[in-house]
């Protein structure tokens, strides 16, 4: 049995909108994509502005959530295109974003306050310190580095706030 506070969700990736609608029909909880820059889900589809927004209210109609990875580092040159990129995403009603760079984290609080941020497996979490740290910049939710072992997810399960989640890869790379 599982409890509130312990749910699990299956989250999948979805690299197109045939990809998102396969997703939610065969029951994920979340889907979780790119859009055409800013995210290191290197599929040459990807979602344009208008996909994203047609993909997030068809996700949205079955109660599927749908996250946003935004976990590249941008480059100085970059940067003048991200708040357009997050304000965009926002407004088609993304759930969450995805982040691994701290000035992307701050960035997105402050373009879209009121939108989750979890931190990406790209930011390597392998401990308690560092999931805090993340907590108290805004996170909602950590993805662990995926070489950890069980023991190692339980010790930062006890040593991290209870409304901090911690999501991990079971599947995959």
């Amino acid at each position: 049995m599982i409890n509130k506070k312990n749910k699990v969700e299956i989250l999948s990736p979805a690299g197109d909108m045939e990809r998102l609608i396969a997703a939610v029909e065969f029951g994920a909880d979340a889907v979780y994509l790119a859009g055409k820059e800013f995210g290191m889900r290197t599929s040459p589809i990807n979602f344009s502005s208008e996909d994203l927004k047609k993909g997030i209210e068809y996700a949205h109609s079955k109660n599927v959530r749908v996250y946003l990875t935004c976990n590249t580092l941008p480059r100085n040159d970059e940067l003048d295109r991200l708040p357009t990129f997050i304000v965009t995403a926002k407004n088609a009603g993304i759930d969450a974003f995805i982040v691994s760079d701290i000035g992307v984290l701050s960035i997105i609080k402050k373009y879209a306050p009121n939108v989750d941020i979890h931190i990406s497996t790209q930011a390597g979490i392998v401990n308690y310190a560092t999931a805090n740290a993340f907590y108290k910049m805004g996170a909602k939710r950590i993805v662990l580095a995926r070489e950890l072992s069980l023991d190692e997810i339980s010790t930062i399960r006890k040593n991290i706030p209870s409304d901090l989640e911690i999501e991990t890869f079971v599947h995959g790379a």
